[in-house]
């Protein structure tokens, strides 16, 4: 793995149109339905803001039979060495894998299927640049995590398991990396213990979904709806691009669910 390239560097991502059935996508908490022009408002300004960040996006068709194949973030993993395909926890997604992995074939030369039984959601995985972070969720047990550390190890990639806060659906529900020094996170997954090594910034207080930010090149885009973490980290230097994440934050989702992103040598 090149260690002159920052982690967030990228200019390729994969991204899929939402479907009509969306609406119905999974949430834990029920803050009614999103509507299917919302979804596709914010997905669409979501691929300009990546268009302006300067990477490639590759669009893939609506899958109906899948409400939350949006996310493809969760069936996969991609890296400049190749992609994983990976086991959904929840047993309505996990048929998304054999969905994107004709598209993963075709753009990579590696790509290496989870062994075993175990789930994995990529949701749960944060890539930092000494070690990729597998969070144990409920979307992602222990089997899962150790049989993606396997593929990790054959991509050249170090990893490590970590605790994800109970209640928690995914490890990047509550952060999110800034640069390869900083974590922006919450306070209960920041208590954990996870980001020792790291600097942290921590959440302001009711603004928790905020942590799902995503950086992208010289950008980090976060949800509009929290302007005290906008205004934290506008004054802590980073260039901020507020994205509208009101209808799929009903769905469980924030900015790094919706893409696949990785940096390609060939591109």
């Amino acid at each position: 793995m090149s260690q002159s390239r920052p982690v967030y560097q990228f200019n390729n991502i994969i991204v899929r149109t939402p479907s009509k059935s969306v609406v119905n996508g999974l949430r834990a908490d029920d803050r009614g339905n999103p509507t299917f022009e919302g979804v596709k408002a914010e997905h669409d300004a979501y691929i300009a803001a990546m268009k302006d960040a300067g990477v490639k996006v590759t669009v893939l068709p609506a899958l109906e039979a899948f409400p939350d194949s949006i996310f493809v973030e969760d069936p996969a993993l991609v890296f400049t060495e190749g992609a994983i395909l990976l086991r959904p926890g929840a047993e309505t997604r996990v048929k998304e894998t054999p969905e994107i992995e004709p598209t993963l074939r075709a753009m990579f030369e590696t790509v290496l299927d989870l062994p075993g039984n175990g789930f994995a959601d990529g949701g749960d995985v944060l890539t930092t640049r000494e070690s990729v972070m597998i969070g144990l969720s409920a979307r992602t047990n222990k089997v899962g995590a150790e049989a993606l550390q396997a593929c990790l190890a054959k991509l050249g990639r170090k990893s490590e398991i970590v605790a994800t806060p109970e209640g928690v659906l995914h490890f990047k529900t509550d952060c999110s990396l800034l640069d390869d020094e900083t974590v922006l996170s919450t306070a209960r997954l920041a208590k954990s213990g996870a980001f020792q090594r790291f600097k942290q910034v921590i959440i302001p207080e009711g603004e928790e979904p905020a942590a799902n930010a995503l950086r992208v090149n010289d950008v980090v885009m976060v949800g509009c709806d929290f302007p005290r973490t906008i205004e934290m980290l506008d004054k802590l230097g980073y260039k901020v691009v507020p994205m509208k994440t009101t209808e799929i934050g009903k769905i469980d989702a924030g900015l790094s669910c919706m893409s696949l992103r990785w940096f390609s040598n060939t591109l």
